[in-house]
């Protein structure tokens, strides 16, 4: 059992939570020290000697949406919504994906809107949708269209409209190095596609 060690201060390092109980395979740590002594370092040094337990156990906790099923934060509908057929919308929600080109963060905020048809879920389901989506290897593109494509297989809603504002690392930490930078990406799926008053309206209220 690889169990967590304690640092230099006799305390447990920051691994020793949930993450901290995940045995990491020695071909995984061993990885990451070709990696540690291919970018010009030394895997042997004291303050990388637990850096591939960690960086194994931190790429485990950033990439947990693999085992989830998106759909199953919508199971739980309710129908006693007092005759609102009105929009819903969640905005702000903050979410950190990773692209799959350079595994760099992606880091950002998203609104989510759904027009009910007869059914409605709690708002938490919303940001539980984005962020199992969110937590594996992504492109901003793909993680807007399944957050919207998610909520409207299992919802059925009248529509649904996602917009994702996002920074990417392998813009700002790497090649161009252009801090700052935004990209947009939206999916309007239902009425917010076919009735432009409807999409201007939920833009609006998002704040685009």
């Amino acid at each position: 059992m690889d169990a967590p060690h304690p640092n230099k201060h006799g305390h447990d390092d920051e691994d020793a939570g949930e993450a901290g109980k995940i045995p990491v395979p020695a071909e995984v740590q061993e990885a990451i020290r070709t990696l540690i002594r291919w970018s010009g370092d030394d895997p042997d040094r004291e303050g990388l000697l637990d850096t591939p337990r960690r960086v194994a156990r931190a790429w485990k906790e950033y990439c947990q949406g693999y085992a989830e099923d998106p759909a199953s934060h919508l199971a739980r509908q309710f129908e006693e919504v007092g005759g609102y057929n009105e929009l819903v919308l969640l905005k702000d929600i903050p979410f950190q994906s990773h692209c799959e080109h350079h595994m760099a963060p992606i880091v950002g905020k998203a609104a989510i809107a759904y027009l009910p048809r007869a059914k409605v879920v709690g708002i938490s389901k919303l940001a539980r949708v984005l962020n199992a989506h969110a937590r594996r290897l992504q492109i901003q593109e793909r993680l807007t269209s399944e957050v919207a494509l998610c909520i409207w297989d299992n919802l059925k809603p009248h529509g649904v409209a996602v917009v994702i504002e996002a920074q990417h690392g392998c813009m700002t930490g790497r090649g161009v190095r252009t801090p700052g930078v935004g990209m947009v990406t939206s999916r309007m799926i239902g009425t917010f596609l076919e009735d432009n008053r409807s999409r201007k309206e939920v833009l609006s209220l998002m704040g685009y």
